[in-house]
């Protein structure tokens, strides 16, 4: 019997704060939520105030056994689940379920898991907070309303196996028009031009220094005509302006900035940065990683001092204590810091040191003084032309912060304008030209959303808190919404006219563009899903309505409005949509017509089909003659191809030729492309191999090679049974019967096992089987 019970959600988190811990404290874990929302009949009662209908998963039933008998021999039950709203409602379900007394209750938070902090929690324990609680489950209650109600829709009227969600359907949408943009986007160009004067340098010797003209060219013949003028020009410096700047740190680490700052300089996906966080929080190395708070305690300040000047030295210490801009910033007190400042490295995994380094780093430079730079403008004046040419540079005077941490930006906020070093330039100089470029340039198209990218834009629009950010972004990708991943950039020719030695010379250059690495596509079902939601729901879909909704969350959490109250009046609207949708709505496929078939006459149309988007040849005809169906191809969308395009995928299945006396095919299946012959199968080497271009040599070096693999993986036959093999796999040799594969015992001598000893291995697995689902 324990005096005290101290229940956490996970294992982890309790093994680190029984070390802080005394005898008299027994610490385990209710591995997160203990009840949820039954699944079916809705788990809502609509009619009774939206009443929530909580059940215990089977799953955890075992579990919830264990801690009423854990909490019925302890004398107090100390519930320590996270601070924020999440925790809150795992601790009143916890209360409920166990039926804790309120006078042996206590509940304790804590935003670190240190010795110091665990103790100060117990000394200072508070009851539930019922807000906290009525504010999760408004945002869980809102969240099953319009996923079961919307989702039916879909199945009648798109598609089967569809899902909506509330703040998952906004971000695709947000995917959805930053595509279009980009359909729609037409590059112009423009040209540019830059020059390289030869100057002395500070040690005698001539350096060039790089100048760009302050006007771009609509056309070739203006940037011509413009270098013909600079052929006789001379060219001196009319004004040289120095000015001192600096600039600033960021602020520690939120939930969202931690998110896009891993991203850009780690690589980590949202759910990975999450991921480790969680676990570094949860071993006491960081402060809890759920929050929009960019303050730091007074403690964590005067640490990161201490540090500071101890290594660097007084001059690059400044106190900062930042402000959290965000209007709903409940969900924890502090920014994400290292529980100990002065450990600036930590053991554990890669990833941890990675992650945990990154967010020193940035608690650190918080505190540090600002870099001094000292920028320098140049403006060279043109004897016969009026525009002038600007050279930059900078100079930095005093590193600062700089010297621990500099924050990353993404793609569409790199400008490409680096400063270098000018050497001593004066007033009225003559410069040489050495050569002039006049570049052709193209505007560019916005920049597509990468994980990290989308988290800042769905915080910018007041979408979602610090929870949700990861679970959305993972959520529209495994619904098949959005699909996460690179794509090669096109080839592009522009032209580069250079003056040199008073002549003028043209040269044709090749570039790659556009090339996309870690991006967010979305694909057409999530196209066709979006315009549908749009055009029926246009509420849940309306990013002011969103951010609305989070907002009235908050208000919940601080007890100024109902929660009830507050689903009522989102639900009567909302619920008609649903009716008028299910009554009114045509089935949308998304179907576009491109136009008739020049050889066969017939109809050419794109749309959804049962595994995704298709072409389609013909029509159904009395005659009994079907149409033809062909998938369209990675990076095709409906709204954009052509008919031509289309035509090519009816190219498939193509004959190759012979190999063996058996014809050789090529075609696309369910699965993807893949090689017939002789009745079998073989895929096509994804990335490597197109299915409209590969050739025989090729298709029988696929064919050989899967024979030698197939071949190597075959350890035994037995005349008995030839039905019966053992097999080589991935984690080892198992038996192949009849369509199923049964496990071989770790240590087994595959090879040594006889047509007796796989049947009974057989039999017994079977059974096992067979117990199991019968339990």
């Amino acid at each position: 019997m324990h005096e005290n019970l101290v229940i956490v959600e996970s294992p982890a988190k309790a093994k680190t704060i029984e070390k802080f811990l005394g005898k008299d404290f027994f610490v385990t874990s209710s591995m997160g939520h203990i009840r949820d929302l039954e699944k079916k009949d809705f788990g809502i009662d609509i009619e009774n105030n939206f009443l929530p209908k909580y059940i215990i998963p089977d799953d955890k039933k075992k579990l919830v056994s264990e801690l009423k008998k854990l909490a019925k021999e302890a004398k107090v039950v100390w519930l320590a689940s996270d601070e924020d709203r999440e925790g809150e409602a795992i601790a009143w379900h916890l209360a409920e379920v166990l039926k804790l007394k309120p006078e042996n209750t206590r509940r304790i938070v804590f935003h670190e898991i240190t010795k110091d902090a665990i103790l100060e929690a117990v000394k200072n324990p508070r009851s539930i907070d019922l807000n906290l609680v009525n504010a999760q489950q408004a945002r869980r209650v809102l969240d099953r309303i319009v996923g079961f109600e919307v989702s039916p829709v879909l199945w009648k009227k798109v598609k089967p196996s569809l899902s909506a969600g509330r703040v998952q359907s906004v971000a695709v949408r947000l995917i959805v028009e930053r595509e279009r943009e980009i359909m729609n986007f037409n590059s112009t160009s423009a040209y540019r031009v830059s020059a390289g004067f030869l100057v002395p340098g500070p040690d005698g010797n001539v350096v060039e220094m790089k100048a760009e003209l302050s006007k771009r060219f609509d056309t070739k013949d203006e940037a011509y005509q413009f270098l013909e003028k600079c052929k006789s020009a001379t060219f001196s410096i009319s004004d040289i302006t120095q000015k001192p700047s600096k600039r600033s740190p960021a602020a520690p680490f939120t939930t969202s900035t931690l998110q896009q700052e891993a991203s850009r300089k780690l690589g980590f996906s949202v759910s990975q940065t999450m991921s480790v966080a969680q676990r570094l929080y949860e071993a006491g190395k960081i402060t809890y990683m759920r929050t929009d708070s960019v303050t730091l305690s007074a403690l964590a300040i005067n640490a990161a001092g201490k540090q500071i000047k101890s290594t660097l030295g007084e001059k690059y210490h400044q106190v900062r204590q930042y402000k959290t801009k965000s209007k709903g910033a409940q969900e924890a007190h502090e920014a994400i810091r290292p529980t100990y400042i002065d450990q600036e490295e930590i053991s554990g995994t890669a990833q941890e040191k990675r992650l945990y380094e990154l967010i020193w780093k940035r608690t650190i430079a918080s505190q540090m003084s600002d870099a001094e730079l000292e920028r320098t403008t140049v403006t060279i004046d043109i004897s016969t032309a009026p525009e002038k040419f600007i050279a930059s540079g900078e100079v930095l005077i005093f590193d600062g912060f700089l010297r621990v941490y500099m924050e990353s930006v993404d793609d569409e906020e790199q400008n490409g304008n680096s400063k270098s070093l000018l050497p001593p330039l004066n007033v009225n100089q003559q410069l040489r030209a050495d050569k002039i470029f006049a570049t052709e340039r193209f505007t560019q198209r916005p920049p597509r959303y990468a994980e990290a990218s989308l988290v800042k834009k769905l915080e910018e629009l007041g979408i979602g808190r610090p929870s949700t950010y990861a679970p959305t972004i993972t959520t529209i990708q495994n619904r098949g919404y959005v699909v996460k991943e690179d794509r090669p950039g096109i080839e592009r020719t522009y032209t580069e006219l250079i003056l040199s030695g008073g002549k003028i010379s043209e040269k044709h250059k090749k570039e790659n563009t556009g090339a996309e690495k870690s991006k967010l596509f979305p694909t057409d079902i999530g196209m066709v899903v979006n315009d549908f939601l749009i055009k029926y729901f246009d509420l849940i879909m309306d990013y002011s309505f969103t951010a609305k909704v989070e907002k009235e969350f908050d208000e919940i959490a601080e007890g100024d409005i109902v929660w009830n109250e507050m689903i009522n009046s989102f639900y009567q609207p909302f619920h008609s949509k649903i009716e008028n949708a299910l009554n009114e709505a045509e089935r949308a496929k998304g179907e576009r017509f491109l136009g008739n078939d020049p050889v066969t006459g017939k109809p050419v149309s794109v749309k959804i089909g049962r595994f995704g988007p298709i072409a389609q040849l013909g029509e159904a005809e009395d005659d009994g003659e079907k149409p033809q169906f062909a998938s369209l191809r990675p990076g095709q969308h409906i709204e954009t191809i052509t008919i031509e395009e289309a035509l090519e995928l009816f190219k498939l299945p193509r004959t190759l030729g012979e190999y063996e006396g058996k014809t050789v095919t090529v075609a696309i299946g369910r699965f993807g492309p893949y090689i017939r012959h002789d009745n079998k199968f073989v895929s096509l080497e994804k990335g490597v191999d197109d299915p409209y271009s590969v050739e025989l040599d090729r298709a029988v070096e696929l064919i050989e090679s899967k024979r030698e693999k197939d071949k190597n993986a075959l350890v035994k036959t037995f005349d008995e049974d030839p039905d019966l093999r053992i097999l080589n796999g991935r984690w080892g040799p198992y038996i192949s019967f009849k369509k199923k594969n049964y496990k071989i015992p770790k240590g087994t001598n595959a090879e040594a096992l006889s047509f007796m000893d796989c049947q009974q291995l057989i039999e017994k697995e079977s059974a096992t089987v067979k117990k199991t689902r019968k339990k």
